[in-house]
């Protein structure tokens, strides 16, 4: 049986983190440290500052929907004095918002939360509500820009996330559920994930902070009220939190907010190489020292990598300066560049380390009107899918009150084949379509395959 002493001791060792760890809190936060008839440790001054920064976004969407095919026919019509009116089906969405620019109303927030919006209503969290403006988007990152009236606006202010580790404390501001705003808070459980699958661009900081749906476009802040991440996805088998939320550091929302103010979009630059990751199988093929890297596999004739003198079995380790892990890591690199900037590349040849520099050229992707290729694809716009991704057709954009729609189509699908025979582009699609018969249509989406009959 423990003795009194014994009971005193356990109980100081106990409770000695817990002290170091709101210490830790309360100094991060300015506050002084714990003392008896002091203040207790607080994040509430810093979320009064932060707060009102952080926006509730609500928006409503118009869709085309389906009729009976009884209902096409003008005399059916007629018979049951039918009007002639195409119906329609509202759609309302849910998110969060920060603004970034208070004297022009700039409102960064994930592309995913205003997609499509026929209509975007802000509400500040002094009460207000306003229309938005959408000013640009960028689905491959899951990054949009809109503006609202500036009118005594509160910004936030940015920190630079290349300078967090693992275990800094982090607290998360959204509207999860459509409740209002709500604070939640953990810290960095790891930076720098890629290959999830969840946008196409993906450098994300992992955080335990509760994120749930509603808090996407919200902003992930640290102990000094500085944005340092867009907080973005959850890791959610159950359907709810369990402690993997996902956020956009801020050093890359940033860099796409930059192109989208000034241009409307992001213009993407090309570098011209596939690469892959090193496996332990590579690394003891191409007898490396290294075991980090992306492996160039393939070289684009004419490129800015062929240009520069990039060959493939070239093991990229740095750009830029900053060191490449895996392929998603070069990817992500050369996605947030413009076309014309120079990208200082670092790689091992025959286990011989040079340096080149290879200016990011323009990337040449033909596109085609869907009417042009069959009627019932009218209002939808074609074009090849990029090089790291499954060969076919990709839909890059569909009108929701067109047919492609109705039949189920969506921006992102891939054709893989039409009328049973294999397509990789747009003229062997052009090849094997008739205008005038019934077009079968293989679709990939994500890991999901299926068929589509259109007449």
């Amino acid at each position: 049986m423990m003795n009194i002493k014994s009971i005193k001791q356990l109980l100081f060792m106990t409770l000695l983190p817990v002290y170091f760890c709101m210490a830790s809190i309360s100094q991060a936060a300015g506050l002084p440290p714990y003392a008896e008839g002091q203040p207790l440790p607080s994040l509430a001054p810093m979320l009064e500052r932060s707060m009102p920064a952080v926006v509730n976004i609500s928006t409503s969407t118009n869709i085309q929907i389906s009729e009976n095919p009884l209902m096409q026919d003008p005399y059916f019509r007629q018979f049951f004095n039918v009007p002639n009116q195409p119906r329609q089906q509202q759609r309302n969405s849910l998110g969060s918002g920060v603004i970034i620019d208070s004297n022009q109303g700039l409102v960064l927030t994930n592309n995913h939360v205003i997609d499509k919006a026929d209509k975007i209503m802000v509400t500040l969290n002094d009460g207000r509500q306003l229309t938005a403006e959408l000013i640009g988007t960028d689905p491959e990152a899951d990054v949009a820009i809109i503006q609202i009236p500036a009118d005594n606006l509160t910004k936030l202010p940015i920190a630079d996330s290349s300078q967090l580790k693992v275990g800094d404390f982090v607290v998360a501001i959204g509207n999860p559920f459509g409740l209002g705003q709500t604070v939640t808070s953990g810290i960095v459980s790891a930076l720098g994930r890629t290959g999830l699958g969840i946008e196409g661009y993906e450098d994300f900081i992992q955080t335990d902070a509760s994120i749930n749906p509603g808090n996407s476009g919200g902003a992930l802040v640290n102990l000094r009220g500085e944005l340092i991440g867009i907080n973005t996805a959850i890791l959610a088998p159950t359907g709810g939190n369990v402690g993997i939320g996902f956020a956009i550091p801020s050093n890359m929302a940033m860099t796409i907010k930059e192109s989208l103010v000034k241009h409307g979009e992001v213009r993407r630059g090309l570098l011209g190489v596939t690469t892959q990751d090193l496996t332990p199988e590579l690394v003891k093929a191409f007898n490396l020292k290294n075991k980090q890297g992306a492996a160039i596999s393939r070289i684009e004739s004419n490129s800015p990598a062929a240009k520069a003198g990039l060959e493939p079995g070239d093991i990229i380790v740095a750009a830029n300066g900053r060191p490449i892990r895996n392929s998603h890591d070069i990817r992500n690199i050369v996605g947030l560049m413009q076309i014309g900037d120079n990208v200082d590349l670092e790689y091992f040849r025959n286990n011989e380390k040079k340096q080149v520099t290879a200016t990011i050229g323009k990337p040449e992707q033909p596109q085609l009107a869907g009417e042009k290729l069959h009627p019932s694809l009218q209002g939808a716009v074609l074009t090849t899918t990029q090089k790291n991704q499954v060969e076919g057709v990709l839909f890059q954009k569909i009108d929701t009150s067109s047919n492609a729609w109705q039949a189920g189509l969506r921006p992102g699908d891939v054709i893989l084949s039409a009328n049973r025979y294999r397509v990789r582009t747009l003229e062997e699609l052009k090849q094997v379509v008739d205008p005038n018969s019934t077009l079968l249509i293989n679709i990939q989406r994500g890991q999901e395959g299926f068929f589509v009959v259109l007449k």
